[in-house]
């Protein structure tokens, strides 16, 4: 795991610190462990002068030199204020502890946005018949936009906001996904899989997932390229007291002549040359895991029938208007301006 680079034991000498504070570059920093790995302190080579300074030497142990109260956040127990906070006070590279005041992880806040305490489902189980032959022997969300999959940005964008735990759904070719991302540890994240035998439908397909850590899940299209900001996506979530929240597209239709309210065939006023705005589904979900228990296992339920479920049950849904860059890409000229897209903005 990659937060191991930062560890370094109570025991060790201030010359293997400076060694492996040199080995992290631009994230110099060092978080000291006792033999439990429970954090101690921080080290980094500002702590090491300032302890020369004082009068300490090589010789002294490293807890002479640490910081003794670092910031951390721990597992369950943090809002993400927090780490806004943190974001702002400029710091980078905050550890992660379990109950036990182990450190199981760290947040390095110049590769990452945020830390969400969600699970994501990405759905890739679709044959992608509007763009044969592509897709004849690659299933769609493995084709390429610009140097990597469809999926891949995906996925990276749900790891740039610290969501660790993956879901993705295969039907289709759904070997070739697999071995793929395989389970997920080359990003340093856990990536499981669970196979339709027939069409279950967007939501129905979660009725086959039967663990999921977080209250919250993620639930997206493979197919699509966004670079929706989940952060805010889950802030404004919450605020909302939503049950469920659907992200949303604007369009707006603007009517090129005056529009008519009529009231059988009087004409009751003019609207002339109206705008109408309207939210299309943008094909990503919020929503708290307890209604799964709509769900049975195995029966098909689609996105929009599980909305109007959750309606007539008189739940609150939602909806988050994605104010930045969104495409399906369901059709050949989406697959064209995809290419062309990826050259000019930032997933």
């Amino acid at each position: 795991m990659e937060f191991r680079k930062h560890l370094i034991f109570e025991v060790e000498g201030v010359t293997d610190a400076f060694k492996k504070l040199n080995a992290l570059g631009v994230d110099a920093i060092l978080f000291v462990v006792d033999q439990q790995e429970r954090l101690i302190g921080s080290l980094t080579d500002g702590d090491v002068r300032r302890g020369f300074i004082n009068g300490h030497t090589l010789t002294d142990r490293i807890t002479e030199f640490i910081q003794p109260n670092p910031v951390y956040i721990k597992i369950g127990d943090y809002a993400l204020a927090d780490i806004d906070n943190y974001r702002r006070r400029n710091l980078k590279i905050i550890p992660i502890v379990d109950k036990a005041h182990r450190i199981v992880d760290i947040l390095n806040l110049r590769t990452k946005a945020s830390m969400l305490p969600v699970d994501a489902v990405i759905m890739a189980g679709g044959k992608g018949e509007r763009l044969m032959p592509l897709t004849e022997n690659c299933p769609k969300p493995l084709l390429k936009v610009g140097d990597k999959p469809i999926i891949e940005h995906n996925v990276d964008r749900l790891i740039y906001f610290g969501i660790n735990r993956i879901t993705i759904s295969i039907r289709y070719l759904g070997e070739q996904i697999k071995n793929y991302f395989r389970d997920g540890s080359a990003k340093d994240v856990a990536i499981d899989y669970v196979e339709e035998e027939e069409p279950l439908g967007t939501f129905g397909a979660l009725s086959l997932i039967e663990n999921f850590s977080s209250d919250h899940i993620i639930l997206m299209n493979s197919d699509l390229l966004t670079n929706i900001d989940y952060a805010d996506f889950y802030k404004s979530y919450l605020e909302s007291g939503a049950d469920l929240m659907v992200a949303s597209i604007p369009y707006q239709v603007k009517v090129p002549y005056a529009v008519l309210e009529i009231e059988g065939n009087q004409v009751i006023s003019f609207d002339e040359k109206p705008t109408y705005n309207y939210y299309s589904n943008g094909g990503i979900y919020l929503f708290n895991r307890l209604l799964l228990s709509h769900l049975t296992k195995g029966a098909f339920f689609n996105a929009t029938d599980f909305m109007e479920m959750l309606i007539a049950k008189s739940k609150k849904v939602s909806h988050y208007p994605i104010l930045g860059y969104w495409l399906d890409i369901g059709k050949p000229q989406d697959f064209v301006q995809a290419q062309e897209d990826i050259k000019h903005i930032k997933l």
